[in-house]
């Protein structure tokens, strides 16, 4: 509950958020807090970790029906990861820019500034550690090889080599900045790529 009340919090101010913003729209009171996590270095630790975490997008992407066809089922699996990365860029970008830094000791934010903060976590960064970004990874394809299976028998390439190929292209076109005149593909334009590649008639070719 109070992840959950502090994540948008901690998107739009970054660290500058106080203890008492999150408690106000938890609706507890601050030493509330306190009581689970040690400082507010603490609460944005717990922050970064459910928006790195998989278990939100994991959940949506197995709502998607395998009854539908495979690009609609990959369709709704782009919207869904693209959800999760803007989420995950959005929280960690504001930490970032705020000068929040996980592992690096007192610092100020903790008790809104007042407290001993002490930072938790892995490495120097906000973001997660390269191994954790690999299990991530492997944890996405899995549930996007899940949602390619039933048409196996259609593929020339196997599921988990699309699912590869298809997160690949998926977080290349997130993570790539583009001009406004060369906009990056849609969802639907990616997957009709990745399904049909890029020729008009490929066979004639």
């Amino acid at each position: 509950m109070i992840v959950a009340a502090a994540l948008p919090l901690v998107a739009e101010y970054g660290a500058a958020v106080t203890t008492s913003q999150i408690a106000r729209v938890a609706g507890i009171g601050e030493a509330t807090i306190f009581r689970a996590f040690q400082d507010k270095d603490e609460v944005l630790d717990a922050c970064v970790a459910e928006a790195v975490g998989t278990d939100h997008v994991l959940r949506e992407l197995a709502t998607i029906s395998l009854d539908e066809p495979l690009t609609g089922r990959l369709t709704e699996a782009a919207e869904a990861l693209r959800a999760h990365m803007e989420r995950l860029g959005t929280v960690i970008g504001a930490l970032h820019a705020s000068g929040h830094r996980r592992g690096r000791g007192p610092g100020p934010g903790a008790r809104d500034g007042d407290g001993n903060g002490k930072g938790h976590g892995n490495g120097d960064g906000d973001g997660p550690p390269r191994d954790s970004r690999a299990e991530s990874f492997a944890i996405l394809r899995n549930a996007v090889v899940e949602l390619i299976e039933p048409d196996r028998a259609a593929l020339r390439l196997s599921p988990e080599k699309v699912a590869a190929a298809f997160l690949g292209l998926l977080f290349t076109r997130l993570q790539t900045p583009a001009p406004d005149a060369d906009a990056p593909l849609t969802p639907a334009e990616l997957i009709d790529m990745l399904l049909h590649g890029a020729l008009h008639h490929p066979e004639n070719a």
